[in-house]
């Protein structure tokens, strides 16, 4: 009996062992990687990867920007206190004041939407306030919103739901996955397009799509590290759409930034570790026609499309991969 339960103490330490030896090269792969990018589809496959878009300008803020959002030629960056409003071509114009645990921002013409843990402000485009609204809940804890002409949807992390509001912040309903959200460390991002609203589930690897009823649509996404898949525990972090449809993805633990087509199809990875300027957070992101602006810390980095590079880049993609498709 004691040579038995000798035996099961061996083994059961040589496979704790191994569990922690693999997870300890997975998570130095991730953060170490030496800016090669997988094939999709293919596990044991790498290439140099090249992205297709050049760095053609860059500007910062005063301090770390916390969320941004572009409406027509306009900038609104989100800091600790206070909103810092830029022309694209990083001009400074102004700032307007704003509370200190700001999750998210949406722009629009008439309107700047700001998202906190349990409350919505609107202010006017040159930083009045206009009003606001409280959660339907004292336990939710907001993490990102979008807007339709009518609706604005909220995505709650700790309700693990996205809470649908009119204009005026009257409830509508209460939107639930049909697997249940699986939201680790706030990564439950929410985009429209065409009036259909994109989520992620971040703790299934995937992207998830609802009618503006709250009626689920489709999901897409699995768990990898190759292109096209979504690795470690919370991933995609941010999503942004294209002006021609397609959905960008980013993630963290290895930085990317991916495109996809509306109905899931991966096209091609836009961004890698090396290019973003690696660390192990994901990167905020806005496309406005071929031009994608990218948030690290306090400087926002403006990336244009480049044919040349694009070339380059589609050497290692799938032939039905055309870059110039995308936006």
């Amino acid at each position: 009996m004691n040579s038995m339960n000798k035996t099961l103490k061996i083994a059961l330490n040589l496979l704790v062992f191994v569990l922690i030896g693999g997870f300890g090269y997975y998570m130095v792969h991730s953060i170490m990687s030496d800016g090669k990018t997988m094939l999709p589809g293919d596990g044991n496959a790498e290439l140099t990867f090249v992205s297709p878009y050049q760095k053609t300008n860059s500007f910062a803020a005063e301090s770390d920007i916390i969320c941004f959002d572009i409406y027509d030629n306009t900038m609104y960056a989100a800091l600790s206190g206070k909103v810092s409003v830029f022309d694209l071509s990083g001009n400074h114009l102004f700032d307007f004041e704003i509370k200190e645990d700001v999750r998210d921002i949406v722009a629009e013409e008439t309107a700047i939407y700001m998202l906190y843990p349990t409350e919505i402000e609107v202010f006017t485009p040159e930083g009045e306030k206009i009003t606001e609204w409280a959660a339907c809940s004292e336990n939710s804890d907001y993490c990102a919103f979008t807007t339709t002409e009518d609706y604005v949807f909220v995505t709650d992390a700790e309700d693990k739901l996205i809470t649908q509001f009119d204009r005026q912040g009257m409830l509508v309903r209460f939107i639930k996955s049909p697997e249940g959200f699986i939201i680790p460390s706030y990564s439950f991002d929410i985009i429209n397009i065409n009036d259909t609203i994109y989520c992620s589930n971040s703790g299934r690897h995937r992207v998830e799509s609802y009618t503006l009823d709250g009626e689920f649509i489709a999901s897409f996404g699995v768990a990898g590290m190759q292109a096209g898949a979504f690795a470690g525990c919370c991933n995609p972090v941010y999503l942004e759409k294209t002006s021609g449809g397609n959905i960008l993805t980013s993630e963290k633990g290895e930085p990317r930034i991916s495109c996809y087509g509306r109905d899931g199809k991966f096209r091609t990875v836009l961004f890698d570790s090396k290019k973003l300027g690696r660390g192990t957070d994901a990167y905020r992101m806005r496309a406005r026609g071929e031009n994608i602006y990218i948030v690290g810390k306090k400087t926002i980095s403006v990336y244009t499309f480049d044919s040349t590079l694009a070339a380059e880049s589609c050497a290692g993609c799938e032939i039905d991969c055309p870059l110039r498709q995308i936006f």
